[in-house]
């Protein structure tokens, strides 16, 4: 299902959920800004009910879109949504804690332009505590081996993909895990590179054992079904209008 289609000129989305980042959010918008500099993109920011001065602080501009949720809905929803008002032909997501590295877009984005349709980038050296990286490292391999998607490292926010395959996903708590194995699973072309990371400096991190570990096992067999049941159309041309 892939298309090499030249992507260069494209509209790129960058979408960035956002709960309680306020000291982040600013320097956020200037590092997307620098990575992406002679690059034609907007920047979609989901305040996911934040209580402190998140949304003050963002630097309305051309290129930046807020979308504000009444109330705290979680990762999943914040993203999805951003994913969802996107207008670009390429969609990327990043982290809005800082510890992804914007300057890493342009990478993802020169392996869409060969032929990819999803791009996950994957944490080579964390800079996280040495529990939370054990942690994540067996949730992946189990998810991974489930889900058979192929995907080291899913905890990894900084992905690009391109438009078509957001129709690949579904609006629960906890997509945002399962993200390639939902477009995988619809028969798009899938890589992944090494991306940065960086500690995060400033606010505290939203998820602990209970959400990463117990809620995504629930998760994992809830999509696991879901991708035995799904099926695909091909039609003969001239296509139908549906």
């Amino acid at each position: 299902m892939s298309d090499s289609d030249d992507v260069h000129g494209a509209l790129i989305s960058v979408v960035v959920p956002l709960y309680n980042e306020e000291d982040n959010v600013a320097p956020l918008q200037e590092q997307v800004a620098t990575a992406l500099a002679g690059i034609n993109y907007e920047l979609v920011l989901v305040d996911d009910g934040s209580s402190d001065g998140t949304v003050a602080r963002v630097s309305r501009n051309g290129r930046t879109r807020l979308l504000e949720f009444e109330n705290n809905t979680g990762q999943s929803a914040a993203m999805f949504a951003g994913i969802r008002a996107a207008k670009g032909e390429v969609i990327v997501l990043l982290d809005g804690d800082l510890q992804n590295d914007p300057q890493d877009i342009p990478r993802l984005l020169e392996e869409i332009e060969s032929g990819a349709d999803l791009v996950c980038g994957y944490r080579a050296k964390r800079k996280d505590t040495p529990f939370k990286r054990l942690q994540s490292r067996i949730a992946n391999a189990v998810r991974s081996r489930f889900t058979r998607d192929g995907v080291r490292d899913t905890g990894c926010t900084l992905k690009a993909m391109r438009r078509p395959c957001r129709d690949a996903l579904l609006p629960f708590t906890g997509m945002h895990r399962f993200i390639p194995a939902l477009i995988v699973g619809a028969g798009f072309k899938i890589v992944e590179i090494p991306v940065n990371h960086r500690p995060r400096e400033h606010g505290v991190s939203k998820y602990g054992f209970g959400n990463r570990a117990l809620r995504a096992t629930t998760d994992m067999f809830a999509v696991r079904w879901f991708l035995s049941r799904r099926f695909t159309v091909k039609f003969k041309e001239p296509r139908p209008d549906l």
